[in-house]
């Protein structure tokens, strides 16, 4: 920005001849080479800085406008270099706009007192009636937002998150508004209360309030018609579209929402796509999708999932159809007490598949199928690793990934066998082995949780997660040599922090380091972050090496057992690539998709 100057008789002259008038000519300052030619019928009231116009810029494609002020007023604000703004229906107020900035047609802009811009808001996700558990402000990502919601419980650390974030807010924090630069705001009802970073749109918006558009260097935010915006959070290559709705949420890295969906208290994190449904007091991580309208996330907690249609959480048992998005994957929570999962499929990279039924204590059963027929409800424990869907979602979340390397703030780790699902899969196994020593060999069907398993598919879920697990070892001793050392931690338990995937001792001794002001900043936190995702391999030999015990029932491991799983594990590898290629034949001898079709999916498998 310039050391502005004070308007010269002859400028004050020719703008009032342009039309213009000033509450105080002595309080409206310019650039040096400022020229008055191209501001006219405006009104200025308070202190105002004009930069310069000397340059056309581009408002279409290849259609370019001259610079300039034409029918506005101004009040306590400062114009960039080389913009345009003109038909300001009411007026700007109190804001700070960038070089090259294009706003037209707009009937007000302003900053009221004690703005917050949407940062600072507690909001409560998974229980829509809570108190509070996540802060929005602009840095946040899924992994600390999950970490917030994993600890906010304990009242230490809940303070001490909140220092932390006030203090990363209170860097940034002005009392007056900004548009950065080359922004372009059209057609637009009212902006009160919002920053909008470097190459952000806002076109045909009905109002933005008490928001923040945080753009990245690369990618901007759009904003698109008929849209409302309250109390929220919207970042890094984002877009708003269609008149949607969303009140306290925060949208984060390359998510879109659009076609009249409506969010309340929901944060929405990497990738993920919203259109037509509802969402309330949702925590929708790294690829979160919801295409219909009779769709309602409400107390949920998601990543790498499809919502269905019809229900909370239904899907569809996704194949190789163009139209196909994916299927339930790493997992879905929801808060106690909320909702019950109708009879669906669940897919690939499912962990936790909330409450069966209705049943509230069920034990999630990892890669299943749940099915009612109308009287009873039947699990199929672990169908879904040997399904198409599953190969097609293994590969596809990757490539789906549209985050510039710049913006990908949030750490999403694509592993679909992890210690984390390798654990809850260990899990289900055990729980199956004892289902069938309690209730015998030969039961024709299981009871499990008020929900019914028939023996067969008991006896095939066994054998595949026994599959999924030897998979992993043969995966794992593939990338690493025996003797390799490896850091203490990884052999016990594991968590995901909304795609972050590191031991639950590392988190719960991070919650500590937070709690007791061992962590200087938001930044340091987000920082270790990283470091955990980098020591990510170490980590996981860690669990496998202590896997591979348990697995084999021995407390030391030889150079035999190694080569044993070694081998097991390209077994299995081929087992279940066999079986996935069953699955896709079967999906041709149906019909349902073109020799092609067929030949171009198994030419995959190879």
């Amino acid at each position: 920005m310039y050391d502005y100057r004070p308007l010269t008789d002859d400028e004050i002259m020719s703008l009032e001849d342009n039309g213009c008038t000033a509450e105080n000519w002595t309080t409206v300052n310019v650039a040096d080479d400022f020229s008055p030619a191209y501001v006219s019928n405006v009104r200025f009231f308070g202190t105002v800085n004009l930069g310069v116009f000397e340059r056309s810029i581009e408002v279409s494609n290849g259609f370019f406008m001259h610079s300039g002020v034409r029918n506005a007023t101004l009040r306590d604000t400062t114009v960039g270099d080389n913009c345009l703004i003109e038909n300001i229906g009411n007026y700007i107020n109190n804001y700070t706009i960038g070089d090259e900035c294009y706003i037209r047609n707009v009937s007000t802009i302003e900053t009221t007192a004690e703005a917050t811009y949407g940062e600072g808001n507690t909001i409560s996700v998974l229980n829509e009636a809570g108190s509070g558990n996540v802060i929005l402000f602009n840095g946040l990502t899924s992994n600390l937002a999950a970490f917030m919601v994993a600890h906010w419980g304990d009242e230490g650390f809940a303070s001490a998150m909140r220092t932390l974030v006030r203090d990363n807010i209170a860097m940034r924090s002005a009392d007056c508004g900004s548009i950065g630069n080359r922004v372009r705001i059209v057609n637009t009802t009212e902006i009160t209360n919002t920053n909008i970073s470097d190459n952000c749109e806002v076109n045909g918006a009905c109002r933005l309030s008490d928001c923040t558009l945080a753009a990245g260097l690369d990618d901007s935010v759009f904003i698109g018609s008929g849209v409302i915006c309250e109390n929220s959070i919207i970042t890094n290559g984002s877009s708003i579209l269609n008149s949607a709705k969303i009140f306290n949420c925060f949208v984060g890295e390359a998510c879109h929402i659009t076609n009249g969906f409506t969010a309340e208290s929901s944060l929405f994190f990497a990738n993920s796509y919203m259109a037509n449904g509802e969402a309330c007091a949702a925590f929708c991580g790294p690829f979160s999708a919801s295409h219909h309208k009779s769709t309602l996330l409400i107390g949920c907690m998601t990543s790498f999932y499809n919502a269905g249609s019809a229900t909370n959480f239904s899907n569809h048992a996704y194949k190789m159809g163009p139209l196909h998005y994916g299927s339930l994957e790493r997992g879905t929570k929801t808060a106690s007490g909320s909702h019950t999962l109708l009879p669906a499929n669940i897919g690939a990279f499912s962990v936790c598949i909330g409450k069966i039924a209705n049943h509230p204590d069920t034990r999630p059963l990892p890669f299943s199928y749940v099915i009612g027929d109308g009287v009873s409800t039947y699990v199929v424990p672990g169908k879904n690793i040997t399904t198409v869907g599953l190969f097609r979602d293994i590969t596809k979340w990757p490539r789906r990934d549209v985050r510039l390397p710049a913006s990908k703030k949030s750490v999403v780790n694509y592993d679909w066998l992890s210690p984390f699902t390798v654990g809850e899969v260990m899990k289900g196994r055990d729980l199956l082995a004892q289902m069938q020593e309690e209730q015998g060999q030969d039961a024709a069907e299981y009871m499990f949780n008020g929900c019914k398993i028939s023996r067969k598919s008991l006896q095939r879920g066994l054998r595949l997660y026994n599959m999924a697990v030897e998979i992993f070892i043969g995966d794992v001793l593939a990338s690493r040599d025996f003797g390799d050392q490896c850091v203490p931690q990884g052999a016990d338990e594991w968590s995901d922090l909304a795609g972050l995937l590191l031991p639950s001792v590392e988190e719960n001794r991070l919650a500590e380091k937070v709690k007791y002001g061992m962590l200087g900043s938001v930044c340091s936190l987000v920082d270790m972050f990283s470091a955990y995702n980098d020591r990510y391999p170490d980590y996981l030999w860690a669990y496998t090496e202590s896997l591979m015990r348990r697995y084999l029932g021995t407390d030391s491991l030889t150079e035999d057992d190694f080569t044993a799983l070694r081998e097991r594990g390209a077994a299995a590898r081929k087992a279940w690539l066999d079986e996935i290629r069953s699955d896709a034949e079967k999906e041709y001898r149906m019909g349902d998709i073109d020799r092609a079709v067929l030949d171009k999916f198994l030419s995959q498998l190879s």
